[in-house]
């Protein structure tokens, strides 16, 4: 019997040791920054790519338009997409704008959840918007940047401020949300593009009230969409209490 009890402990500490956090748990989160991080990758090669069009010429500033004037296929005819360059040479800055926007793609698909995925994905980010990505995506890596850093975080905070019948609830939403920012941020980039969506008339001050309606729903769809996977996360991973308890 003694030695039995000598052994309760050591038991108790490797049940603890198999509920410690696995960075592999936090899926709904990874998933939410990932598609924003593609979300984001695709702003930036739609920017690159319109900048391209507007040849090997010198800009006027740092701040440009990506859509330049004069487009046929587009409602904004005096052009559309601001956006700020370092680079003043609209060709050069829509290849690196596309080739930033192909490695967001690339590193939120396959790399965010490693060590460094959040710090390099900023700084990824940061040359985007630096080399004429687009100016409203500035507000959403920075959020998105700080999303990432909890895909292998404990998320106590969260589990402290939300009681567990209310994650319970907010944990199935999350993708539903997520899919509701996605279809909000595809809307807006084509109507920001082409100035075109089958319910709007194509009227330059209707589309502009559109795109900051837009704007405002994908903020809110992607917060609801991070707490509901902070939620879901927290949910979805064992208690140690409970691993006690069946001691």
């Amino acid at each position: 019997m003694k030695h039995g009890t000598e052994l309760a402990p050591l038991m108790i500490e490797r049940k603890e040791e198999n509920l410690e956090f696995s960075p592999s748990q936090n899926t709904a989160t990874r998933a939410v920054a990932s598609t924003l991080g593609i979300l984001l990758g695709l702003s930036s090669i739609n920017h690159g790519l319109l900048e391209t069009f507007q040849g090997n010429h010198p800009t006027s500033g740092f701040f440009v338009k990506a859509l330049g004037p004069g487009r046929s296929w587009t409602v904004w005819a005096h052009g559309s997409e601001p956006a700020f360059t370092l680079v003043h040479n609209f060709l050069l800055t829509g290849v690196l704008a596309t080739v930033a926007g192909l490695l967001l793609i690339i590193w939120s698909l396959r790399f965010l959840d490693r060590r460094h995925g959040a710090t390099i994905f900023l700084l990824l980010s940061v040359t985007s918007f630096l080399v004429g990505g687009g100016l409203a995506q500035f507000l959403l890596f920075t959020i998105n940047w700080a999303v990432a850093t909890r895909i292998s975080a404990s998320l106590e905070f969260w589990r402290w401020c939300m009681p567990s019948p209310v994650r319970r609830i907010l944990g199935r939403f999350w993708g539903g949300a997520l899919t509701a920012e996605v279809v909000f941020f595809l809307a807006a980039l084509q109507i920001a593009t082409f100035g075109y969506f089958p319910v709007l008339p194509r009227d330059t001050q209707v589309l502009h009230r559109a795109l900051i309606q837009l704007g405002s729903a994908i903020i809110l769809a992607f917060l609801f969409s991070i707490i509901c996977a902070f939620a879901h996360d927290i949910e979805a991973r064992p208690r140690p209490a409970q691993g006690h308890e069946a001691l």
